[in-house]
């Protein structure tokens, strides 16, 4: 199947779901005094995104159960010891737990947009953007807590929840170190982009069979599909941030090099003997120049940086399809496996 023929059907797949995923948001978080913290809080997730992660969680339920996709009703899905779990609310979850990570994220980057429009804390305040992250954080728990599933599964998964979140907080933490870090290892980096990345595509994907009561084969095997998709997915974010304009990345392209990022490019890019800190002279993201981004990036092409990074994304792409052979051959397994493709051929 050609790029264009996977990222139609993933797109199709998504859309089929993101009207759902954002009326169920709207039910799980509705406007509640004091009105402008729940207007900050809602903010990123009104403002769009593609809802990938929730879709992950809603195709992982109907690959294990096994059921046409989009025929059940995901407030009351089929579990495998019969009694119905509101997978649509785990799924609302995690992505609340998206929102939340990047609500902080800019804060900390200092970035001025995120999808597009300005950042939480440009368009309120920071104190209110901070307090808006807390409270999605919260909110993720008490949603989570409430699938009405069995009592141990529930616990489990809310304990996935909070590893997950842990780890996000782990990664965060190595990013900010490696900024200063004499040297860093690629597989620190993979390690670092495990934690603040793919761990929250591994409880997208491993969540749903927590709750369903899937074997632990099928959730182990799950979830690392999930952590090397998404360990592919920020791969692709490293490249994307070089090669794709600003207007459509609604961030100033090359910010990753202005803020001394290491990324998997910028590793390799340094073995290959690169001067890496050299390549842009801006001291803050707002002083690049789109001339200075284009020699940084034909430097990095020149030493095949931007290639191996790509070449590293696929064979973690073709590791995490391989994981779905725990499910049953069905429509929801291939549209995962999709996903995964499309993780690396997006645009963004």
């Amino acid at each position: 199947m050609t790029s264009e023929a996977t990222e139609e059907r993933v797109l199709r797949a998504v859309d089929e779901r993101r009207t759902l995923v954002n009326d169920a948001i709207e039910e799980e978080l509705p406007m509640a005094p004091p009105e402008r913290l729940y207007e900050a809080s809602r903010y990123l997730l009104q403002a769009g995104g593609k809802r990938l992660r929730p879709t992950v969680t809603l195709l992982a339920a109907e690959a294990i159960a096994d059921v046409d996709p989009l025929s059940t009703d995901y407030r009351e899905f089929p579990s495998l010891y019969d009694e119905p779990i509101d997978v649509m609310a785990a799924a609302v979850s995690l992505e609340v737990i998206q929102s939340f990570t990047l609500i902080h994220d800019d804060i900390m980057d200092d970035d001025d947009l995120r999808r597009g429009v300005p950042a939480v804390h440009e368009a309120y305040d920071t104190e209110t953007a901070i307090l808006a992250g807390d409270t999605l954080y919260s909110k993720a728990f008490e949603i989570m807590a409430d699938t009405g599933s069995k009592a141990e599964h529930g616990l489990e998964a809310v304990r996935l929840l909070a590893s997950t979140c842990t780890r996000i907080c782990e990664g965060q933490a190595l990013d900010v170190q490696f900024e200063t870090q004499a040297e860093v290892l690629p597989e620190e980096y993979l390690e670092m982009i495990e934690f603040k990345t793919a761990v929250l595509y591994g409880a997208a994907a491993a969540t749903p069979a927590v709750l369903l009561g899937a074997d632990e084969r099928v959730v182990d095997s799950l979830y690392q599909y999930g952590i090397d998709a998404g360990r592919a997915f920020q791969i692709q974010d490293d490249v994307l941030d070089l090669t794709v304009p600003s207007e459509q990345l609604g961030k100033q392209r090359g910010s990753d090099l202005v803020e001394n990022k290491e990324t998997i490019i910028t590793l390799h890019a340094r073995q290959q003997g690169v001067d890496v800190d050299g390549l842009v002279d801006a001291d803050e993201v707002e002083g690049v120049t789109e001339a200075e981004v284009e020699d940084a990036v034909s430097a990095l092409e020149a030493a095949g940086s931007i290639e191996y990074a790509r070449e590293k994304a696929r064979e973690l792409t073709e590791e995490s399809k391989d994981r779905l052979s725990v499910l049953p051959d069905n429509e929801a397994r291939r549209l995962l496996a999709d996903i995964a493709d499309y993780l690396i051929t997006r645009g963004y």
